[in-house]
C-alpha cells in the first residue's frame, strides 16, 4: 500500500517538475524576445509614439502593438514584427537579427538611414521581408540574403543596391515568388551577376521599374524569369527593345512597359512577344514609351488581351482592323498618338472603355454594336454627323471635333445607363431634344461651344443627380424652365453666352444649394439680383455680367459667398464588363475602370476670356459688370476676404469706394471702371500687395492717389477719366493740402484742423518768445546769472577747441 502511494506521488512530482521546466523555458524565450524588442525601441526615435506599448510595465510583449507570437509545444516566440508607416528615425537596429523565429518583418515607410544590417542573415525562418520606402538605406553586401532560405516575398523599393555586386546570383538562389526592386539604382551595379547560366526561377511577380536600366540588363534578367512569371513591370527605364525570350514566358499575364525613355519600334516589340506569350498575355500597359511605327496586324496574335494602354506614344498610320477582332479586349487607350483613321469595319468587339482621343481625322463609322461602357473620341478631327452609338454606354466624350448636325440621336439612350455626356466644341445645331427623362443617372452634361438653339426642354428637370451642366456659348433662348429646380445636386451651372431672358430664377438660391459656380453672363436676364442668392453658402464663382440687371447689389452676399467649404470639381466614373461581372483570376480588379472628369469653365480674367481647365476650385470671383446696377458698393463686400477678382465695371454705381477695401488682402484683379463713383481712393487699397490688375477709370474720383509701390506701379490708364485725381502715375501735380484716403466730409474737417494747427503753433511761439525775453529784460538777477553762465560756457568751449588743435 505504502509503495503504491510512493510511486504515484513520485510520478506526480515528476509531472510538476516537467511542467515547471517547460514554463520556465517558455518564459525565458518570451523574456529574451521582449528584451530584444526593448533594445530595438531604445535605439530609435519614435515621433508618433507608435512603440508606446513597448514597455516593461507590460511583461507580455506578445500583446504589444505590431508584435505577434506563436505557441508551438508550449513555447512562445515573436514571429511577426510590423513597424511600418510610423516615421521611425535612426539606423535599422542590428538586434532585429536576434529574433530568429521571425517569419514576417515589415519596416516599410519610415525614416531609417544607413546600411541594412548583415545580422538580418540570422533570420533564417523569414518568409516575408518588406523594406520598401524604409528611408535612405542601402545594401552593400547582399550575401546575408542567401541565408534566408524560406523567403517568399522580398520588397526593397527605394533601397539602394548600387554597390551590391552579384545580387542577381543571390536572389536567384532563393525560393521567392514576389520580388519588388523599384528605384534601387540597379543601373549603377558594376557586376550584377557572375554568370550567365539560366536558372529555374520561382518568381511569378517581378517589378524592376524606375532603375534607369538599359537593354544590357536582359543578360542577367534571364536568371530571374521563367515560365512561372505571371506579372512583369520594367517601366521607367531606358530600353530600346525587348528580347525574344520574352516571347517564351508562356504564363505571363501582365506586362508593364510605361515611361520608357528610348524609342522602340512597336511592330518589333510585338514580334518579340509573339511566341506563347502572345496567347496568354491579358494586360499590356505601355504609355509614354516612345513607341514608333504602326499599330500593325500582329496585334491579332494577342487573342487574350483584355487591357491595352498605348497612350502618349508616337504611333502613326491607320488603326488595324485586327484590333477590333480581339474578342476579350475590354479596355483600350490609344490616345495622344499620331494615328490617322479608324477602320470602317470595326465589328462587334464588346469594349468597355475606348479612348482614342487626340489622334484622328475623318468620319466616324457606325459604332452601334461595338462598345460598352466608356467611349472617348475627344480632341480629334472627326467630321460629319454623329453616327449611331450603343444605347448602353455609360460615358460618351466626343468633344473637340468637327461634328455637325442635330443631337436627336440622344433619344436612343433609353436604357438609362448614361452618366457622362460631353459634346462640347463641335458645330452641332438644332434644339436639345425633350427626352432627357431617360438620363436619370446623368452626372455631367456638357454641350458648350456649339450652335445649339431653342428653349431648354422641361425634361431637363429629370436630371435629378446632375452635378455639372455646361451650355456655354450656344444660341439657347427663353426663360429657364421651372423644372430646373429639381436638379438639386448641381455643383456647376454654366449657361453663359446664350440668349436666355427673364428674371434670374429665385429657385437657384432656394433649391440649388450645392452650387459653387453660377455663370449666367452674356445673356438677356433682367430685373434685380435675387436676395435668395445669398443662401448659396458654397458659391465661389458668381458671374452675372453682360445682362440687363438693375437695382442695388445685395449687401447680404457676404453671408453666403466665399465661405469655407469642401467643394469637389473631379467626377469619377466606373464601368464594368458588359456582362456585369469582373473577369476572374489575375485579371480581377483591373477591369473596374475609373474615368475622371475635371470641371472647367471660361472665365473673364484680367480683361481676357480664359478657359480654366484645372484648379477651378481655387477661383473666388464676383463679376457683375456691364449691367445697370445702381446704388453704393456695399461695405460688406470687404468681408469677402477670400476674393480673388471683383468686377463691377460698366454700371451706374455711385458713392465712395469702401474705406476697408484693403481688407481684401489676396485680391488679384479689381475693376470699378465706368461708374459714377466719387470721393478719394482709400489709402487701404495700397495694402493689397497681390493686386495685379486695377481699373478705376471713368469715374469722378478726386484727391491724391495713395502712395505706395502697388498703386504707383499701374499704368496711368487705370485712373484716366477722373480729372480730380493727382499724384503718380497720372501727370497731374497735387497742389495744396491734398489728403489721401478720406471722404469729402473728412477733408473739410481736416482742412479746419490745419487752420487751427497754424493758429495754435503761431500763438504758442509768440508766447514762448516773450516769456524768455521778458525774463532777461525785467529780471536783473536772472539776467546776470544768464550772462555769467554764457561767459563760462564760452570759455570752456574755447579751451577744449584749442587743446584739440594742439593735439592734432
Amino acid at each position: 500500500m505504502h509503495s503504491c502511494v510512493f510511486i504515484i506521488f513520485s510520478f506526480l512530482l515528476l509531472l510538476l517538475e516537467t511542467a515547471t521546466a517547460d514554463q520556465l523555458v517558455t518564459v525565458g524565450a518570451v523574456n529574451t524576445d521582449c528584451s530584444t524588442l526593448l533594445d530595438i525601441k531604445a535605439g530609435l526615435q519614435d515621433p508618433k509614439g507608435a512603440l508606446s506599448t513597448w514597455t516593461t510595465k507590460d511583461h507580455d510583449c506578445c500583446s504589444w502593438l505590431g508584435v505577434y507570437c506563436d505557441n508551438q509545444m508550449g513555447h512562445y516566440h515573436v514571429i511577426e514584427l510590423y513597424m511600418s508607416d510610423n516615421s521611425l528615425h535612426g539606423t535599422i537596429p542590428k538586434s532585429i537579427g536576434s529574433l530568429t523565429k521571425l517569419k514576417s518583418l515589415v519596416l516599410s515607410n519610415n525614416s531609417f538611414y544607413g546600411t541594412i544590417p548583415l545580422e538580418f542573415g540570422n533570420l533564417t525562418n523569414l518568409q516575408f521581408l518588406h523594406l520598401d520606402d524604409v528611408g535612405i538605406c542601402r545594401v552593400e553586401n547582399p550575401e546575408w540574403l542567401s541565408h534566408l532560405s524560406h523567403l517568399e516575398v522580398l520588397n526593397m523599393n527605394g533601397v539602394s543596391l548600387a554597390k551590391a555586386d552579384n545580387w542577381v546570383d543571390v536572389i536567384s538562389s532563393l525560393p521567392l515568388t514576389e520580388l519588388r526592386l523599384v528605384g534601387c539604382e540597379l543601373s549603377q551595379v558594376a557586376h550584377p551577376s557572375s554568370s550567365i547560366l539560366n536558372s529555374s526561377s520561382s518568381i511569378f511577380k517581378l517589378s524592376l521599374e524606375n532603375n534607369n536600366l538599359t537593354s544590357s540588363m536582359y543578360r542577367w534578367l534571364v536568371k530571374l524569369t521563367s515560365n512561372n512569371l505571371v506579372e512583369l513591370d520594367i517601366s521607367g527605364n531606358r530600353l530600346d527593345m525587348i528580347p525574344t525570350y520574352f516571347g517564351n514566358l508562356c504564363n505571363l499575364v501582365s506586362l508593364r512597359f510605361d515611361n520608357n525613355f528610348v524609342a522602340v519600334k512597336f511592330p518589333d516589340f510585338l514580334n518579340n512577344l509573339s511566341g506563347c506569350t502572345s496567347l496568354n498575355l491579358q494586360r499590356l500597359f505601355a504609355s509614354k514609351s516612345h513607341f514608333t511605327g504602326s499599330l500593325s496586324n500582329n496585334i491579332q496574335k494577342f487573342s487574350s488581351l483584355t487591357d491595352l494602354n498605348l497612350y502618349g506614344n508616337q504611333l502613326t498610320g491607320i488603326i488595324s482592323e485586327k484590333l477590333w477582332e480581339l474578342r476579350r479586349l475590354y479596355y483600350l487607350n490609344i490616345s495622344s498618338n499620331y494615328l490617322s483613321a479608324i477602320s470602317k469595319n470595326i465589328g462587334k468587339s464588346k469594349l468597355s472603355t475606348v479612348d482614342v482621343s487626340k489622334n484622328i481625322s475623318g468620319e466616324l463609322p457606325d459604332l452601334s454594336s461595338s462598345f460598352v461602357g466608356i467611349l472617348d473620341l475627344s480632341s480629334n478631327s472627326f467630321n460629319g454627323l454623329i453616327p449611331n452609338l450603343p444605347s448602353y454606354l455609360t460615358l460618351i466624350n466626343l468633344s473637340g471635333n468637327k461634328f455637325y448636325g442635330g443631337i436627336s440621336f440622344l433619344c436612343q439612350f433609353y436604357r438609362g445607363t448614361l452618366q457622362f455626356l460631353d459634346l462640347s466644341y463641335n458645330d452641332l445645331t438644332g434644339p436639345l431634344p425633350d427626352c432627357l427623362s431617360n438620363f436619370k443617372k446623368l452626372i455631367v452634361l456638357n454641350l458648350g461651344n456649339n450652335n445649339l438653339s431653342g428653349r431648354l426642354p422641361p425634361s431637363i428637370g429629370s436630371l435629378i443627380i446632375l452635378e455639372t451642366l455646361h451650355l456655354y456659348k450656344n444660341n439657347f433662348y427663353g426663360e429657364l424652365p421651372l423644372s430646373l429646380q429639381n436638379c438639386t445636386q448641381l455643383n456647376l451651372l454654366n449657361l453663359g453666352a446664350n440668349k436666355f431672358s427673364g428674371n434670374v430664377p429665385l429657385y437657384i438660391g432656394e433649391n440649388l444649394s450645392e452650387l459653387y459656380a453660377l455663370i449666367l453672363g452674356s445673356n438677356k436676364f433682367f430685373g434685380s439680383i435675387p436676395l435668395q442668392l445669398c443662401q448659396l453658402t458654397n458659391l465661389q464663382i458668381l458671374d452675372l455680367s453682360r445682362n440687363y440687371l438693375y437695382g442695388t447689389i445685395p449687401s447680404c452676399l457676404q453671408q453666403g459667398l466665399l465661405q469655407p467649404s469642401n467643394i469637389h470639381v473631379i467626377h469619377a466614373f466606373r464601368t464594368q464588363p458588359f456582362d456585369g461581372t469582373l473577369f476572374s483570376g489575375m485579371n480581377s480588379g483591373m477591369n473596374l475602370i475609373t474615368y475622371k472628369y475635371v470641371d472647367h469653365a471660361m472665365i473673364e480674367w484680367k480683361g481676357n476670356e480664359l478657359e480654366f481647365l484645372k484648379n477651378l476650385e481655387l477661383l473666388k470671383i464676383i463679376d457683375l459688370s456691364c449691367n445697370n446696377l445702381t446704388g453704393e458698393i456695399p461695405y460688406e463686400v470687404t468681408n469677402l476676404h477670400g476674393l480673388i477678382a471683383l468686377n463691377l465695371s460698366n454700371n451706374a454705381l455711385f458713392g465712395e469706394i469702401p474705406q476697408k477695401i484693403g481688407e481684401l488682402k489676396i485680391l488679384d484683379a479689381l475693376d470699378l471702371s465706368r461708374n459714377n463713383l466719387s470721393g478719394v481712393i482709400p489709402s487701404s487699397m495700397s495694402e493689397i500687395s497681390r493686386l495685379g490688375v486695377l481699373n478705376l477709370s471713368y469715374n469722378s474720383l478726386s484727391g491724391r492717389i495713395p502712395s505706395g509701390t502697388q498703386l504707383q506701379g499701374f499704368d496711368a490708364s487705370s485712373y484716366t477719366g477722373n480729372p480730380g485725381l493727382c499724384g503718380l502715375p497720372v501727370n497731374i501735380t497735387c497742389s495744396g493740402p491734398h489728403v489721401i484716403g478720406k471722404s469729402e466730409g473728412d477733408v473739410e474737417d481736416i482742412d479746419e484742423l490745419w487752420v487751427w494747427f497754424f493758429v495754435g503753433g503761431g500763438s504758442g511761439f509768440v508766447t514762448g518768445f516773450w516769456i524768455a525775453c521778458g525774463t532777461l529784460l525785467f529780471n536783473r538777477r536772472g539776467r546776470r546769472a544768464f550772462y555769467n553762465f554764457y561767459d563760462s560756457f564760452r570759455d570752456w568751449v574755447y579751451v577744449k577747441v584749442v587743446l584739440l588743435f594742439a593735439n592734432l
